[in-house]
């Protein structure tokens, strides 16, 4: 029964996160402003809504202008139901005490607010703050509990804090600064405030590589292919928070085969 409601919110999340995106982008008020065909600006009412069930049910075309409406609204609603139900599951905490429940209840908050970040940087080359800087404020509560429940001093969390940003913001930033901007946008940098927060240093570290990889292994068959030259601009927020969202469910794991692996 968890999994299933936890399904169902996220398929929510999901839908609110492609809505938001599209609305920041329009500069639209993205918390009064009512959902609308982006073809036909007519107003979705609630049975255009359901995730998932409205999309099958209308067969991916707007109700009133029956303009395509886009298979990336179905998969991210998808998506982010599996990452809900998957967070539950893999969990890498118990969920015993306030503490570690409010830090995963904060976990499915960041994962919403990042999705919302992978399709505007997707589709816009662009991680805008309005987004951003909710979600380190959000990551800096998760942190404080984090210190709360393991009964930190203040000077252990202040060192704690300050080493989980090296992997990913320590590294882009110095990017950012001796390529000017070239090689990395700023935003890369301002992601990894939250995800040094959430994840930890270990697991940012995690993140970074899994990232690099997967940008690897999606733009090198590109370049190959000759689609894209050295010069184009991809955008690097989505392979961040990929990286983000294997780090943060598997990260331990992954360090222990890892250690294995060298050991053997």
């Amino acid at each position: 029964m968890i999994l299933i409601m936890l399904a169902v919110l996220g398929a929510a999340m999901g839908s609110f996160a492609g809505a938001t995106a599209w609305r920041l982008k329009k500069g639209r008020d993205f918390v009064t402003d009512r959902s609308e065909c982006e073809s036909c600006h007519h107003k979705l009412n609630a049975l255009d809504l359901f995730p998932v069930f409205s999309w099958l049910a209308l067969r991916g075309r707007c109700r009133y202008c029956r303009k395509p409406i886009g298979i990336s609204l179905l998969a991210t609603e998808l998506v982010m139901a599996v990452i809900f139900a998957l967070s539950y599951v893999y969990w890498p905490f118990p969920l015993s005490n306030f503490f570690e429940v409010s830090q995963f209840i904060l976990w499915l908050t960041v994962c919403s607010g990042m999705a919302i970040l992978f399709l505007y940087d997707l589709k816009w080359y662009l991680l805008p703050d309005k987004v951003v800087f909710p979600l380190i404020g959000v990551s800096l509560v998760y942190f404080a509990l984090l210190s709360i429940g393991n009964d930190w001093s203040l000077e252990r969390a202040i060192a704690e804090g300050l080493l989980c940003l090296l992997p990913v913001t320590g590294l882009y930033g110095f990017l950012y600064y001796i390529s000017k901007g070239k090689w990395v946008g700023f935003g890369d940098v301002k992601l990894g405030i939250v995800m040094g927060l959430v994840l930890g240093w270990q697991g940012a570290l995690v993140a970074v590589l899994v990232a690099n990889f997967v940008g690897v292994v999606f733009v090198a068959p590109l370049l190959f292919a000759r689609k894209k030259k050295r010069q184009s601009v991809v955008p690097f927020g989505p392979f961040l928070i990929m990286g983000f969202l294997v780090a943060g469910l598997f990260s331990q794991e992954l360090i222990t085969g890892y250690i294995t692996l060298l050991l053997t």
